[in-house]
């Protein structure tokens, strides 16, 4: 599992460059949380339902995992990979570290 920081998701979200994939954001928070705030454009499927969805994940495209601190993403990137997701990273900090270095008006909780 690869870690991602706020800042590189940040400039990675906003690259302009059609050769590198844009990621798929997955949220895996629980429906409370992401209702509070989430990232726009993320998928939203709470970690306890992630082996049986799995199938809603590009296994050929980037997958950032995404949650409060970076705990329940973790995880879930370890998982991803060992069900054949090649590029799979954990958001490191969570949401927590994305409102702390990226985006101060983001919802805290």
């Amino acid at each position: 599992m690869k870690t991602i920081s706020p800042t590189a998701l940040a400039q990675w979200l906003l690259d302009a460059d059609t050769a590198r994939a844009r990621p798929q954001l997955l949220d895996v928070r629980e429906p409370w949380e992401y209702e509070t705030c989430h990232l726009a454009g993320s998928i939203h499927v709470p970690m306890g339902e992630i082996p049986a969805r799995v199938a809603e994940v590009d296994p050929d495209l980037p997958v950032v995992c995404i949650c409060h601190h970076g705990a329940r993403s973790a995880q879930v990137a370890f998982f991803l990979e060992s069900q054949g997701v090649r590029d799979a990273f954990n958001l490191s900090g969570g949401l927590e570290a994305w409102a702390l270095q990226v985006d101060h008006s983001f919802p805290r909780y």
